[in-house]
């Protein structure tokens, strides 16, 4: 396993859990707030030293991460059919609204410039990702920038659920972790062709202790 593929699988781990989140908190209103952290507070990390840095360290990335990493493995491994098909859905969707995302440089600077006025406002909520107010805004960022491409992930759940504007606001913070590791994915080299023809590779970083 070589470096790249560890921090590939890193990135893989965080787009399955934005899609398993997902998944889960459409169909049931609720949702792991271990889970959701991490990748909520990943949007806000702008300038980090290592890849690990962006789900909290060297350390804390397994733990942070474990939920989209055991996802992964049994997607790319032989548990695929035990995997949610809308996990798979979202996840996929995801690293394709992305590559759309990339193209588009006004849209790129207008997420840029939004990031970092939702960074200051942390402050002002206890240094709390999860407070109402910042997933508002961080809803709002995905309202007004990928919401507009033509390429939409449709959300699929119990609408009880998807039209409370709490439930929304945290389906799309989610959506908008996923983008960051899509992201992510791409920077280090990743493309949607490895997900058959490196699987093996990927999964042996998915499996090992970084």
């Amino acid at each position: 396993m070589n470096s790249q593929e560890k921090q590939q699988s890193i990135a893989l781990s965080a787009i399955f859990q934005a899609a398993e989140l997902v998944a889960t908190l459409a169909k049931t209103g609720t949702v792991d707030k271990d889970a959701l952290r991490p990748m909520v507070e990943s949007i806000l990390v702008l300038n980090p030293q290592t890849t690990e840095d962006i789900y909290g360290g060297s350390w804390d990335h397994q733990t942070n991460l474990a939920l989209g990493r055991r996802i992964a493995k049994q997607a790319l491994g032989k548990d695929r059919n035990s995997v949610n098909p809308d996990t798979l859905r979202y996840a996929l969707s995801l690293v394709h609204l992305e590559g759309k995302l990339s193209k588009d440089t006004n849209m790129l600077s207008t997420i840029g410039q939004k990031i970092s006025q939702i960074e200051q406002k942390k402050g002002h909520y206890d240094d709390d990702v999860l407070h109402e107010n910042m997933l508002a805004s961080i809803s709002g960022m995905y309202q007004d920038t990928l919401s507009k491409l033509a390429f939409r992930i449709q959300v699929q759940g119990d609408s009880r659920f998807l039209q409370q504007a709490p439930i929304a606001n945290q389906v799309r913070s989610i959506l908008m972790a996923g983008i960051r590791a899509a992201m992510l994915w791409r920077q280090l080299g990743g493309k949607r062709w490895h997900l058959i023809f490196k699987r093996k590779a990927l999964l042996n970083a998915l499996a090992a202790r970084h």
